[in-house]
């Protein structure tokens, strides 16, 4: 028995050398991966909240929209962007917003919520409509290099086409026929053959003395490069 509590005594020895040794470092392992485990649950926690605020803010916004009322408009944007600036919901209310400032004659007002959500939001898709709709109101200014510095650098395959058919909107206003002409025919080549888009886009090249057939063809090669 003495033998026995010796052999337990040394254990015992050994287990509080090892604590010793190893405790804090043991505790401070735990009280960080309890902390992380804690953050991740709060951080989740956080962004339903802040979706289920944001999708009350936005719904402001579109009443706001809808009635015409353009001082709540402008108050319901302030605030989503205040409380859930990075919500998708929020560049949404951008977009809204800018669509119906425009409309009321605000240019200033609808371009700076544009520049908002080219700015803020993280999904390309928006960033590029923001961009595009940014264009189209330097360019009803005459703002001409702007409007296209606007639709430089990436966009997302998909949007492609209509920043090339902006693209030459803004140079036929510019009376620049021919690079009017290269970007009508980039878009019309990236544009399904059913879609109704496409039509417009063929007008315009009738317009500027064009076959569309014939610019579906020649863009062919150039946009499988």
């Amino acid at each position: 028995m003495a033998h026995l509590d010796l052999e337990e005594q040394e254990q015992l020895d050994q287990l509080k050398h090892f604590w010793n040794t190893w405790g804090n470092l043991i505790t401070w392992g735990l009280i960080a991966l309890l902390t992380a485990y804690a953050a991740w649950n709060g951080w989740q926690y956080w962004r339903r909240s802040q979706g289920v605020q944001a999708a009350a803010l936005y719904e402001q916004v579109e009443q706001a929209a809808r009635a015409g009322d353009l001082t709540r408009l402008e108050r319901a944007f302030a605030d989503i962007k205040d409380k859930a600036g990075s919500a998708v919901y929020a560049q949404q209310a951008g977009l809204l917003a800018a669509k119906v400032l425009f409309e009321k004659e605000k240019p200033d007002a609808a371009k700076a919520a544009l520049e908002w959500v080219a700015a803020k939001s993280e999904d390309s898709g928006l960033r590029t409509i923001a961009r595009l709709r940014l264009a189209a109101i330097l360019a009803d200014a005459k703002s001409w290099d702007a409007a296209l510095a606007q639709l430089a650098g990436d966009v997302p395959a998909s949007f492609a086409p209509l920043v090339a058919d902006r693209k030459g909107d803004i140079y036929n206003l510019q009376s620049k026929k021919q690079e009017a002409i290269a970007e009508y025919r980039k878009a019309l080549a990236g544009l399904d053959a059913r879609a109704d888009y496409r039509r417009l886009v063929e007008v315009k090249l009738i317009a500027l003395g064009v076959n569309p057939g014939a610019a579906a063809q020649a863009a062919g090669p150039e946009a499988k490069t």
